[in-house]
């Protein structure tokens, strides 16, 4: 008598094809909300399309794109079980890095990895995504989400995006366009946005034992809450700057803060001195220094300390620029100034003590 056996499967193996199918349906009301009339077809085909003759109206397009993760953000919302923000701060540090040089969004695509697919979770994450692209004027075209069981946790995942925009080469923005005297506009970060979360984890979870859910008094609500607040996104307000005032550059600051973001956009004859006294950082930013002991300079060069966008402009424009800004409910002020760039001066740096 022969013993029956039971070949191996996919699903044995840990993939579960019709949980990925109900997630596909799940996320496609959410997707279908961040449509631009250049997009054709729906969600499921095996590329998005977008109707490239859209740009004719360009006299030289120049097509951006840009591609990134959120880190290990990804960690608090695990813990927390909150999916739903994760993909806003996706769209804000591709979409954010794209408009820098004047760029307007287009489309993004997502890509999601899980240990295992449960249909809402990633749904969830994909609402957050689309609810980001359209804070950020582009389209949500596609994605992919893949299963990998064995090299992930059953509750583990990771998001990236990949984004294209697209500007004109005469209103392309960057370094050659920054002259000396121009100011250096601050635009206000929503928190911690999502970069330096290994050391935050590190300094607060790990060190400091705090729980996610604990009341924090000074931040005036959970941890938890503080860390999963949503990255902002500027690209629609740096568009709309651009269309009100004359800009020469952005510099979204992300990782390694804001003298080392703001560097890049300085071209190598020029300085960015920008006055640490002409705003205070948030709450968050001391309780992770404080908790960790760690070095304002370590802190500079991690987190971005309450600025998440730059704007180099003309001294001219500053008050239009400004009052543009707050007519978008952006929080900005005059941070500093480009001056000439001494022996001993570097692209961009914070001088003086920060406002209390």
């Amino acid at each position: 008598m022969t013993e029956k056996t039971t070949g191996a499967s996919y699903a044995a193996a840990g993939v579960d094809i019709e949980a990925g199918d109900r997630a596909v349906e799940l996320m496609k009301e959410w997707v279908k909300k961040t449509r631009r009339p250049e997009v054709l077809g729906g969600l499921g085909g095996f590329a998005g399309l977008f109707d490239a003759s859209a740009l004719k109206r360009y006299e030289r397009p120049l097509l951006a794109s840009a591609t990134d993760g959120v880190g290990t953000k990804v960690d608090i919302a695990r813990r927390l079980g909150v999916y739903d923000t994760i993909g806003h701060d996706l769209v804000a540090m591709v979409m954010d890095d794209i408009v820098v040089c004047g760029a307007e969004p287009l489309f993004m695509t997502d890509y999601i990895c899980v240990g295992k697919v449960h249909p809402e979770r990633v749904a969830a994450i994909v609402k957050g995504i689309a609810e980001g692209c359209v804070l950020a004027g582009c389209a949500l075209v596609g994605g992919e989400t893949a299963e990998h069981p064995g090299l992930l946790g059953p509750d583990d995942f990771d998001v990236a995006g990949a984004g294209t925009g697209v500007v004109e080469y005469d209103a392309l923005l960057g370094a050659d366009r920054i002259r000396t005297g121009d100011a250096v506009i601050a635009m206000a970060s929503s928190g911690l946005h999502s970069n330096g979360y290994s050391l935050v984890r590190h300094v607060l979870l790990d060190r400091a034992g705090m729980a996610l859910e604990g009341h924090v008094e000074e931040l005036g609500r959970t941890l938890g809450e503080e860390l999963l607040e949503p990255t902002k996104i500027y690209s629609l307000d740096c568009l709309a700057l651009t269309r009100t005032a004359e800009v020469h550059a952005f510099s979204h600051i992300t990782g390694g803060g804001l003298a080392a973001n703001l560097a890049r956009v300085i071209p190598d004859h020029l300085h960015a001195a920008v006055d640490r006294s002409t705003w205070a950082p948030g709450a968050v930013f001391d309780l992770v220094g404080k908790a960790g002991k760690v070095e304002r300079l370590e802190l500079e060069k991690t987190l971005n300390m309450g600025v998440g966008m730059i704007a180099v402009l003309p001294q001219e424009s500053v008050d239009v620029a400004l009052t543009a800004l707050s007519d978008r409910g952006v929080d900005a002020w005059v941070a500093g100034e480009i001056t000439e760039r001494g022996a001993h001066t570097e692209g961009s740096t914070l001088t003086g003590d920060y406002a209390h």
